[in-house]
């Protein structure tokens, strides 16, 4: 959408890579990133309440008017949006419709907003003016006006300027961590990310409607994109501060129907005869897929890592067929729909029969390491029995007639590849991972980036949709999405697993690698496909140096008189956001316990210059060679195909240097190489024996934002070739899962794994998605029998991850509390939730000397209910004068969830 001064306004909508939320990506002036998003909140607390909302069906029906083809409907509400631009005067209206489909009136809180954009040296924008004279926003507040001053209050705006004219409202919030539960900051950068909440009640079969106005100007510090001079400092401001005002004392609404109109809530509406406006016409309605799903299979898969899963395929607790057939339902119900996580682009049509192989072969004797065990690959990697589409339509159809070489050597472990995993397109984004087959979402928080581009695959994982899978890295696609969300991953050293067979980003430093829950499965699975291929000439560099077990170095004293180096700036948030780094560095304590010493050493050296050559063409017609039943012959074809993401796409004719020389492929390699000398002689220098980076280094942002929206530093494996092993540390101040990094010297790829492993024997800092965005499927098992006999009831308790209160303080009186939630699904006509009695926390044969108590925000139910959360809170007084023993205190208690009527 281009204003008549030039800006653009990118809108997230149905098309591809389908986000469908309404909100704008982003503005040519980044004066909005990720802004006019909704959120909703409704009674009962179904699943993905309170998440940022999609699936609209978001389309053009003229050049400046989006408008939804279906409803969407959380709990008792179906929501529609509509979007009109107003492309002269550079705004956009808002209208948003919430439909009481139930027999009682429900009050609900629903909250607008998102990122503004920020001034990349505070990363804050500031408000310049408000309706009521000052610059604090408050509900009297009747419009605000945002900038990114350059030089302090009133100076010129270095993004555009943006205003919102949001109507009545009843508080602001933080829409980046939940505007219904957090205050809306007012610096630093989660002052950004402005929501306006308002609650409304809904009559039965009633339907209510919200309008606001986002009015944009442009930047003050540069010229306009479309030609002329740089506006005056305080021009943009004025001129959208006046089209605010305009807007809040006459809002358009001349082109609504009657019955839009008359259920405003937050505008008067008093002037509109309202007398005889008809019903308002909800339309299709979509919902949430999981409602009522089961699994068919009695194996529960919910956070079972791979030695788990063979530990009972060989004890004959479950079947290969189970395991798949759980994980089957899982995507069916959660990775899907309006509210699906979108981690999944194919399934393997035959894989249930691959699964019933796997189970004939283990009863007749087979003992490969990994038979049976479902894993998936990275929609990059070709597949001989589904297709490889990259994340593109450019591929759409396309199917590979042989495996990448990896593919190849996990089926001959006897893993079951059961689908291919979505993406960033082509892996070419490192902060999110949008395809044309769906943006992949957050497996911890179902309104956040999964990180890109192996997004889907870490979605995958953590949401127990297969028990590991492959991604790839070529700067971040590794350790990003592993760090969103309390994964495992190895890049290992340059060639230590080939990329044969897999579609490029950047030939010669891209790297196909695992993302895994444990470091004990990561390395069988790298028993199995780290292994030479002969005709890849690119990881011929490691041969001679791969573990011949990978196992072998998961030591739990093999940081014992080690030294880590912490890189002086490498932990500086660029984000002003200090509770991810304080996290990370409170977590090196682990390091010390397991008996490292840590200490901070200078930054890095820069690499070596790179020498001419375009990798990005070689890799594709290095692909096109092994691929000759592709549907193109040139790299060119690929790269600027007009099929691409709108976000990628440059049909622009080629004008690179093509195809690169053998000689030109060695001196990309030697130049490696020398970086790899580099850091080994940094690191002995500085008598360290591993270098720790950090994970994601602030909170990962929306969704539906730009890049680069959130804080990170990379660490120099892909730039060098150097391994670095990424492992789970725990959450920071929001509860946001945060890992490290453990960088190291070529070929140090086993040793950083025992050091990870030899972390986590004292972090334990791996933690599950909250219980509720993907929750273990009840049971379901169908058998014959007479018409008209009874259907038993079915209860289902599942319990959140282990609670823990942290540190006793010895000598202070405290009564310490901690919460965990569970879910509650139940046919009967009635239940109660009851513990056994709790007891005392015993540390070995030492018990505390006060009783540990257990609470239920609530233990009984009247009517069958689905998925309804429970908060269940533990409580331990330590009093001054109490003995306390040092080390770990532990209780296993039992829950029972019981009816009456089965």
């Amino acid at each position: 959408m281009t204003n008549s001064n030039g800006d653009t306004w990118n809108v997230n909508d149905a098309a591809d890579p389908g986000m469908d939320t309404g909100s704008i990506h982003n503005t040519g002036t980044n004066a909005l990133q990720g802004y006019g998003g909704l959120r909703v909140k409704v009674p009962g607390a179904p699943r993905m309440n309170g998440v940022l909302l999609r699936g609209f069906g978001l389309t053009a029906d003229s050049p400046t008017q989006y408008t939804s083809k279906k409803a969407v409907a959380l709990g008792g509400v179906a929501v529609k949006r509509s979007i009109a631009f107003n492309t002269a005067e550079a705004y956009a209206r808002y209208l948003d419709t919430f439909t009481n489909r139930t027999s009682a009136p429900i009050t609900i809180e629903v909250a607008f907003g998102g990122q503004l954009g920020y001034d990349t040296g505070t990363n804050q924008s500031a408000l310049a003016a408000t309706s009521s004279g000052d610059t604090a926003l408050t509900t009297a507040d009747k419009w605000a006006v945002s900038y990114s001053p350059s030089a302090g209050a009133g100076s010129a705006t270095v993004n555009g300027t943006s205003a919102t004219v949001p109507g009545t409202f009843d508080r602001t919030g933080n829409f980046l961590l939940g505007p219904f539960d957090h205050a809306l900051a007012t610096s630093g950068d989660h002052a950004n990310h402005i929501g306006y909440v308002n609650t409304i009640t809904i009559p039965a079969g009633a339907t209510k409607a919200l309008v606001r106005y986002v009015v944009t100007g442009l930047s003050e510090t540069r010229a306009p994109a479309g030609g002329g001079a740089v506006p005056a400092a305080g021009s943009q401001v004025a001129a959208v501060t006046a089209k605010a005002t305009a807007l809040a004392a006459a809002p358009p609404l001349g082109d609504l129907a009657p019955a839009e109109a008359c259920a405003l809530v937050n505008v008067d509406i008093s002037a509109i005869n309202c007398g005889a406006a008809p019903a308002y016409a909800l339309g299709p309605v979509v919902g949430d897929k999981a409602i009522g799903a089961t699994t068919s299979s009695p194996y529960n898969v919910v956070g079972k890592t791979i030695t788990q899963l063979i530990a009972d395929l060989k004890a004959g607790v479950t079947t290969s067929e189970q395991i798949t057939q759980a994980y089957l339902d899982r995507i069916a119900a959660y990775d899907r729909g309006p509210f699906g996580l979108n981690s999944m682009i194919t399934l393997a049509p035959d894989v249930m029969a691959q699964a019933k192989a796997a189970d004939a072969a283990r009863k007749a004797g087979d003992t490969r390491p990994l038979l049976g065990i479902p894993i998936v690959a990275k929609d990059l990697m070709s597949t001989k029995d589904m297709p490889t589409t990259g994340g593109s339509r450019v591929f759409e159809g396309f199917q590979s007639t042989t495996d990448a070489w990896q593919v190849i050597k996990i089926r001959e472990a006897g893993a079951i590849v059961m689908g291919k995993a979505n993406l960033a397109e082509y892996a070419n984004d490192g902060h999110f991972s949008p395809s044309a087959y769906g943006q992949v979402w957050n497996a911890y928080d179902p309104s956040k980036s999964p990180i890109g581009s192996s997004g889907g695959t870490a979605t995958a994982v953590a949401s127990s949709f297969a028990a590991a899978g492959f991604g790839t890295q070529t700067g971040d696609s590794l350790w990003g999405p592993s760090s969103a969300v309390s994964l495992v991953s190895l890049r290992g050293t340059d060639g230590m697993q080939s990329s044969g067979g897999t579609m490029p980003l950047t030939y010669i430093q891209d790297y196909v690698g695992w993302i895994a829950q444990s470091l004990p499965d990561l390395s069988l699975l790298l028993n199995a496909t780290a292994i030479d291929n002969p005709a890849d000439i690119l990881d011929d560099v490691s041969n001679g140096h791969r573990p011949a077990d990978w196992t072998a170095g998961l030591d739990e004293s093999a940081l014992v008189g080690k030294v880590i180096g912490v890189p002086a700036t490498a932990f500086d948030d660029p984000f002003g956001t200090p509770g991810t780094e304080a996290a990370m560095r409170e977590s090196f304590k682990h390091f010390v316990a397991a008996g490292a010493v840590v200490k901070e050493i200078p930054d890095p050296p820069a690499g070596p210059s790179s020498p001419p050559g375009d990798r990005g063409y070689e890799g594709w017609r290095q692909w096109l060679l092994e691929h000759p039943n592709a549907p193109y012959t040139d790299a060119a074809q690929i790269l600027r195909s007009p099929l691409r993401l709108p976000q990628f796409r440059n049909t622009t004719p080629y004008t690179g240097t093509g195809a690169m020389t053998l000689a030109q492929v060695r001196a990309f390699e030697a130049q490696r190489a020398e970086y790899r000398a580099r850091l080994a002689t940094w690191m002995d220098t500085n008598g360290v024996d591993a270098v720790v980076f950090p994970g994601q280094l602030s909170d990962i942002h929306l969704n539906d934002s730009i890049q680069p929206s959130f804080g990170r530093r990379d660490p120099q494996a892909s730039a060098a070739g150097v391994p670095n092993v990424i492992f789970p540390a725990g959450v920071n101040d929001h509860g946001q899962p945060i890992n490290l990094q453990l960088q190291g010297k070529a070929f140090d790829d086993l040793k950083l794994m025992g050091f990870a492993y030899a972390f986590e024997a004292k972090a334990r800092g791996r933690v599950a998605p909250p219980v509720d965005v993907t929750p273990v499927l009840p049971f379901a098992t169908s058998t014959g029998g007479t018409v008209g006999g009874t259907v038993p009831a079915t209860l289902s308790l599942s319990l959140g991850a282990p609670a823990t209160f942290g540190a006793f303080t010895p000598g202070v009186e405290k009564d310490y509390s901690v919460t965990s939630r569970a879910t509650v699904i139940s046919t009967a006509g009635d239940a109660a939730l009851s513990v056994s009695d709790p007891g005392h926390l015993v540390n070995g044969s030492f018990s505390l000397a006060e009783p540990l108590r257990v609470s239920f925000s609530k233990a009984s139910w009247t009517a069958p209910v689905s998925l309804d959360p429970v908060d269940i809170t533990f409580k331990q007084l330590i009093k001054a004068s109490d003995p306390l023993r040092t080390g770990s205190y532990s209780k296993t208690l039992t829950f029972t969830l019981s009816t009456t009527t089965p």
